[in-house]
């Protein structure tokens, strides 16, 4: 496959940060915010399994026999995808938090062991392939394997992506690529924790700190949090969600004056 290559390298800077204003916070008491979807209904995981509230009803998933969720992909609240990392599996749900099918990795023709697993679209997952280190996209119907990106170097730490792009974080640099294996933007970033996606802006976290990235830079939010550390975020097309083991706090991005 041919890889096409067009790589905007990215400034950092803390000059011009931008603000967060608090708008709400909220008592909660989860092992893991996971995040609002486009309905306004929460997902978070406790005591092992995914729950949904909202509107629409309580509901919940949980199979203890695949050990902890790794990660929770809502941007289809249709077709939720769950990834168990210790099984090799990933789990689709429904609305409801039904069962639709899985995929164990393990016994697949050609196996596969990942580090990630998240929402591609069209009957698609993006998958970081663990033994290769290279970002692949995975056709679930007729099983087929398509490599979009070179090897990376470094540790993996976590992927996040939307159907278009998936931007993955090593402990050196964070790198987005889209569906044609195009590397859209390339940055140092050492020792960062975990990264939160909506559309073009990305927001990563390093030393209980908050940098946007946007527009070929790195600015550092100004915000006034508690000494607690950050454990959960997500970043919608309004509000910045930030969960820290026992309050969520939600927040506008504002320009500063």
């Amino acid at each position: 496959m041919k890889f096409f290559l067009t790589i905007f390298f990215i400034s950092v800077t803390t000059a011009f940060s931008q603000e967060l204003t608090l708008v709400n916070k909220a008592a909660l008491q989860v092992d893991h915010f996971v995040g609002f979807d486009a309905y306004k209904h929460i997902y978070f995981i406790k005591n092992g399994a995914l729950h949904k509230e909202g509107e629409l009803g309580k509901f919940v998933f949980q199979d203890f026999q695949l050990g902890p969720i790794a990660s929770v992909d809502i941007i289809n609240p249709l077709n939720v995808v769950v990834f168990y990392a210790e099984m090799n599996t990933v789990v689709f749900l429904d609305n409801r938090l039904n069962e639709k099918e899985r995929i164990n990795f393990n016994d697949l023709p050609s196996f596969l062991n990942i580090s990630a697993a998240t929402n591609a679209g069209n009957n698609k997952l993006w998958i970081f392939n663990t033994n290769t280190q290279q970002l692949e996209l995975y056709h679930y119907r007729n099983q087929q394997q398509t490599q979009v990106s070179q090897p990376f170097k470094g540790k993996f730490v976590t992927q996040v992506s939307n159907f278009n792009t998936c931007s993955i974080l090593t402990n050196t640099h964070l790198r987005q690529i889209n569906l044609y294996g195009s590397l859209l933007s390339e940055i140092k970033l050492e020792d960062y924790k975990s990264i939160v996606q909506n559309n073009e802006k990305i927001v990563a976290v390093k030393d209980n700190s908050l940098f946007l990235i946007h527009e070929n830079a790195v600015n550092r939010l100004s915000f006034t949090f508690n000494e607690n550390p950050i454990k959960d975020l997500q970043l919608t097309q309004d509000f910045l969600y930030i969960y820290d083991s026992k309050i969520l706090y939600t927040f506008t991005l504002t320009q500063p004056k």
